[in-house]
This record gives C-alpha cells, sequence and structure tokens, in this order.
C-alpha cells in the first residue's frame, strides 16, 4: 500500500512539475534552508519578541477604576486630557464629566477626538465643530438640532461611561460685593435722613421773641 502511495506521488511530481522526484525534493529542501537564513538574519531576535508579547499583555491589562473628583476647577481638568499617562482621561458635557479612558484610542493623544479630552467642549460638539473657538461649554445661540445633537450626546455618556465630578462654576464676587455695598449705603442715607425730617427745623426751634421798643423800655 504504501509502496503504491510513494509511486502515484512521483508519478504526480512529474507531470505537475515536470522534475524528477529527486530534484523536487532537492529544491524543496533549499528553500527551506534558504527561508531559515533570512528568517535568522532579518528576523526580529527572541528579545525582541518577548519584549513585544510583554507590551501586548501591558496593553491589555484592565483599567483602574474611575476615581471620583468632586468639583473641580476648568483650570484642574485640563490636567487630564491624555498627556500624562498616570491620570484618567477626563471629559465635560454640560459642567459633568465623564472618565473616557476606556476610548482612549479616540479621545487620547492622536485620536480624532483628542481635542475635546481636558475640557467642556459642549458647543464643540453640539455643532460638531473642530474650530478652538467653539472648545467651550457656552451654548449661546445654538440651534434647536444642534442642541438635540448635544442631548445625544449626553445620553451616550451617561449610558457608556462613569460620571466622576462637575465642573465647579465661578460666580463673580465683585458684582455681589458692590451690590451690597450700595444697598447699605442706601439704608445709611435712608437712615440718617429719616430723624432729619422728624426733628424740628431751624426756623422754628430759632424763631426771634418780640423785642420791647425803646420808648416802652424807659416808661417802664
Amino acid at each position: 500500500m504504501a509502496l503504491e502511495l510513494w509511486e502515484t506521488l512521483k508519478e504526480s511530481i512529474t507531470v505537475y512539475t515536470g522534475l524528477s522526484p529527486a530534484t523536487f525534493f532537492t529544491v524543496v529542501a533549499l528553500g527551506l534552508a534558504l527561508y531559515y537564513v533570512v528568517s535568522e538574519l532579518f528576523g526580529p531576535s527572541p528579545q525582541a519578541h518577548y519584549q513585544r508579547n510583554r507590551a501586548s499583555e501591558e496593553e491589555v491589562q484592565p483599567l483602574p477604576p474611575p476615581v471620583q473628583l468632586g468639583e473641580i476647577t476648568k483650570d484642574e481638568l485640563k490636567s487630564y486630557d491624555g498627556t500624562d499617562p498616570k491620570k484618567p482621561l477626563l471629559m465635560a458635557i454640560k459642567g459633568q464629566i465623564y472618565d473616557v479612558s476606556q476610548s482612549r484610542m479616540f479621545y487620547g493623544p492622536g485620536g480624532p477626538y483628542a481635542l475635546f479630552a481636558g475640557k467642556d467642549a459642549s458647543r464643540a460638539l453640539a455643532k460638531m465643530s473642530f474650530e478652538d473657538k467653539d472648545l467651550t461649554a457656552d451654548l449661546t445661540g445654538l440651534g434647536v438640532f444642534e442642541l438635540e445633537a448635544l442631548q445625544d450626546w449626553e445620553y451616550k455618556f451617561m449610558s457608556k461611561y462613569v460620571k466622576v465630578g462637575t465642573i465647579k462654576q465661578t460666580v463673580p464676587v465683585t458684582d455681589e460685593s458692590t451690590a451690597s455695598g450700595t444697598a447699605e449705603s442706601t439704608e445709611a442715607v435712608g437712615g440718617d435722613a429719616k430723624p432729619a425730617e422728624d426733628a424740628p427745623s431751624e426756623s422754628v426751634a430759632a424763631e426771634p421773641k418780640e423785642i420791647p421798643a425803646v420808648g416802652d423800655a424807659d416808661k417802664e
């Protein structure tokens, strides 16, 4: 049986390649030897192969759980734009901050949406704009369709990412202090003026007395 298979194989080699069986196996052996030599000369070293496998293992390591930051300022949020690999990758929509570290390929450095990271870019998301002037949370002047698009983005982030904080809203103190100071001064003026209204006028207090005539005085 084995002999018949060998004879059939030799005939097939001769028919399909035009070479004798000995020549065919010699060519195959030379090809394998050449492939082995080229692989040893130009292929990656075992150390490089080990380093590549180790890097791949590090990439697939699970991400740390999101850390709740509470209320932070816009300037503090900028430090979470992905440039520091030790910090989470954060992004805000309508003042709500989300951890988007699991989508670093999109929002991290080099990603298509990297310019949104570390910011509240609600206006840019609503308009799907990549201009610097739109990288803000200001929604003034947006149309109905743009606001609906922003709402869709917010629903997507709420369902996919973990909310880790909010952006602190800064209220100008100068206006309040000025208003309070004005109110206090108004009250002070009113308080001083009221007693003045109740007090007797100088004309009444200093009403002149009748002076007797000289002649009458001599008679007395």
